[in-house]
This record gives structure tokens, sequence and C-alpha cells, in this order.
């Protein structure tokens, strides 16, 4: 079985060759020659330019706890393609990979081939559909309009928020990206926004307002307060809790949790209950991987899939207060980005707070080359490295740091995943979809 699985994972893999498609002509052709399975579940839709995987998340962990049996399907995945589809925190079977693939291979041909993403959203939605789940939440890949997740019939929607990335197919202006996350919204299906600017919030009321969407804003319908000792509470449309807690790091994850119980309060509530020790349990249990993960206590070692200007602020404030909680401690920072970020802004943000920085290139064609990330560079007074490879980047790191270092990886989560499969001995399958 073990090789069946890996041979339709190459096949699977190999859609890569049709790249990124933005259409649901295609992937709903797909999905009627399989019955439309994504109409048999209701579906918490979840998009954003960053959050929307924490999101996502949290919502799942805290419907687990509450012993609802949830789907989970997100993008891109860490270390084996299994992650991206789950149901209660276990990933699908590498059997069910196989049967699904072959499934959908053998149905007829279509005008525009689908795409490594419309397929794998297929397999999602058709495993939800056999093991009857009660409830999906999917994050959306790519914008939202034109998303093969798109085609789902939603209960509640979430924008977590809109900053640049991906201008190529989203557009150049966060006006125009903030229509097409705004694709998402269904006629009066509830909407969670969290935190946007000003001219973002006008794109997204007025396309809420043309499908009588309600809204439900943070900051406004609903919030959350952070406390020193990491605790937060959480003011909601009809609840509230008091010290809560979070098993993920980063004060930014206190916005993307209250977005995640103002979904559930919109969404799912109204029809099913949730109690309190459910949430509380949910939020201490959630775990999404490489996003601010300790993968070594000494010296510390953390990987965080950061790679637009926005996901570096909120890295920014992580790292200068894990810096500034032990005395002496140095950042030394690895970095590999895609060709197509920001290189500039991203490392403008970082690099200044770093000891040493080490550049490297992510196995990928569409990597970053490491002269391109050092002519991208701000002018510093402190060592930079260049290592080809992420192996030789982790093996210089782990040379420069002392034990009461800290040692961050960022800039893909790619090379999040390279790295972190290098660190636990666990296989690495990289795919760009």
């Amino acid at each position: 079985m073990k090789r069946s699985y890996e041979a339709a994972r190459g096949r699977l893999y190999a859609l890569q060759q049709f790249g990124i498609h933005l259409g649901l002509e295609t992937v709903s052709s797909l999905l009627s020659e399989l019955g439309n399975p994504q109409d048999r579940f209701p579906v918490l839709h979840v998009a954003g330019t960053n959050g929307k995987g924490s999101v996502a998340a949290i919502t799942a962990s805290i419907l687990q706890a509450a012993g609802i049996r949830v789907g989970l399907y997100t993008s891109p995945h860490l270390l084996d393609f299994r992650e991206r589809i789950q149901i209660r925190g276990r990933c699908i079977p590498g059997g069910r990979v196989v049967e699904l693939f072959d499934r959908i291979q053998s149905l007829p041909s279509f005008a525009v081939p689908p795409t490594f993403f419309e397929v794998a959203t297929a397999m999602a939605f058709q495993y939800f559909a056999e093991e009857q789940v009660e409830i999906a939440v999917m994050e959306v890949g790519l914008g939202g309009r034109f998303d093969a997740t798109n085609v789902c019939r939603p209960t509640g929607t979430v924008i977590t928020n809109v900053s640049f990335d991906h201008e190529k197919y989203l557009g150049s202006s966060l006006e125009a990206i903030a229509f097409e996350k705004a694709g998402i919204l269904k006629w009066n299906v509830p909407l969670v926004m969290g935190p946007v600017e000003r001219s973002v919030d006008r794109v997204l009321q007025e396309q809420a307002r043309q499908k009588q969407v309600p809204t439900f804003k943070f900051g406004s319908e609903f919030l959350s307060v952070s406390h020193p000792s990491g605790a937060f509470d959480f003011v909601g449309m009809h609840r509230n809790y008091a010290n809560l807690r979070c098993a993920l790091e980063g004060k930014h994850q206190t916005v993307n949790a209250a977005c995640a119980l103002a979904v559930l309060e919109a969404g799912v509530m109204p029809r099913t209950s949730i109690p309190e020790w459910a949430v509380r349990q949910g939020l201490e249990q959630v775990s999404w991987p490489g996003r601010l993960e300790r993968l070594r206590r000494r010296p510390l070692v953390l990987c965080d899939g950061a790679h637009n200007p926005a996901a570096a602020e909120c890295l920014k404030i992580s790292l200068q207060r894990n810096v500034s909680a032990q005395r002496a401690r140095r950042l030394i920072l690895v970095i590999g980005m895609m060709q197509d970020k920001n290189l500039a802004v991203f490392l403008n943000t970082l690099v200044p707070l770093a000891e040493a920085v080490i550049l490297t290139k992510i196995n990928s064609p569409r990597a970053a080359t490491v002269r391109a990330l050092k002519e991208a560079l701000p002018v510093i007074d402190r060592p930079v490295y260049e290592r080809d490879t992420p192996e030789a980047a982790m093996d210089l790191a782990t040379c420069l740091a002392s034990e009461n270092d800290l040692i961050c990886i960022t800039g893909s989560l790619f090379l999040v995943g390279h790295v972190k499969s290098l660190m636990t001995g666990n296989a690495y399958e990289p795919v760009l979809g």
C-alpha cells in the first residue's frame, strides 16, 4: 500500500504542470461527475491574506473538542500531502488518497485539465462526504472568488484581513484584492471580518450589502482583549469568555482566535450548542505547525512561514519579545523566499533585528536566488552569509548560535517544511500547490 500511495502522490504532484487556474468551471464539472459531494455537509469558509490557516485550525479544534465530527481542509502542507485533509485531527489515510485519486483520474476528460489544487479540493469534498462529517472548515487556497473551494455552501464565512500578496493573480491594489476575497460571500450567509484597512472595509461592506450578508467586524461586533499574562478575553455578539488561552504563539493569534469564536457564534451556534469548556479546551489544544513553531529549546529554534510584509510585521513583534525575554540572546535569521514575493519590504522588516543573517535558496524553480535576496537586503552592519541549500544554512546557523541564542527560519512555508524535515527526520514532500 505504501508504494501505491507514493505512486498516486507522484501522479498527483505531476498535475502541477497545469499551473494555477483561477476559475470554477473545471472543479464544478469534476465535482458534478462525483455527485456534488460539496453539497452534502455545511461548511465554514475561511479567506484572508494572513491568519486564515490559524483561524481554520482553531475553529476545527473547538468543534472537535465539542464532540463534533469536523473536517479540516488547508494548504499547503508542511511535510506530507495528507496533512491537508483531516477529520477530527487525523490525516486522511494513504489508501484513501489512492482510492480517491484513481476515481478522479477515471472520470471523463475535461476541456481544461484540472490542476493539482482542483483535484486535491475535490478529493477533500468527496472524503468528507463519504465519511459523513457534520461540518467542514475549508481554507481558501488563493484569493476567494475563483478559488476551487468556492463551490461550497457555507453557513459562515471569514475574511481575516487583506494585505498585499499574490498581486499577479489578485490585483495590485488593496481594493482589488479585497474584491477577490469578497467573492466567497454567499447570499445572506454571515461574514466575520478581522481588522482591515478603511478602503478594504468599504469594498467588503459594499459586496456584503449587495448579497444581504450580515457582517460582524472585529473591534465592533466582537473583540479580544489581551492580558500581560498571555491570556485574553473574548467579547462576542452573544457570548463573553474571560481568561482564555490559545496554544498558538504570538499576540496576533488572539485576533485569529476571536475571528474563530465569532464565526462559530454566527455560523454554528444558532443550530449547534458549543459549551464553554469545549471552547477553552479547543483553544488550549490547537496545533498549527510551521507558525512560530518551536523545534528546539537550546538554542531556541523557531520556524515561521511568514512570507509577505504583513506577516513579517507580526513575526517582528514576536521575535522582539523572544529576544528581550532572555539576557544577551542574539537572533540569527535563516531566510529563503519565493521570487514573486516582495523581498525588499520583507527583509527590511526583519533583518535589522538580527545579529547574523543567512540567506539560502528553497528547492523550487519558483525560488528566489541567494543573489536576488542579497540585492534586496537593507544596508546593515552585521554579518550576512550565503548558502546554496537549507541544509548548509542550518549547519552554519547551528555553528554560529550559542545555547542562549535564537535561530528563526522564515520567508516561506516551503523552507520551513524542508528545515523541519531535517530536524525531525521525517520525510519531506515538497509541492507548491
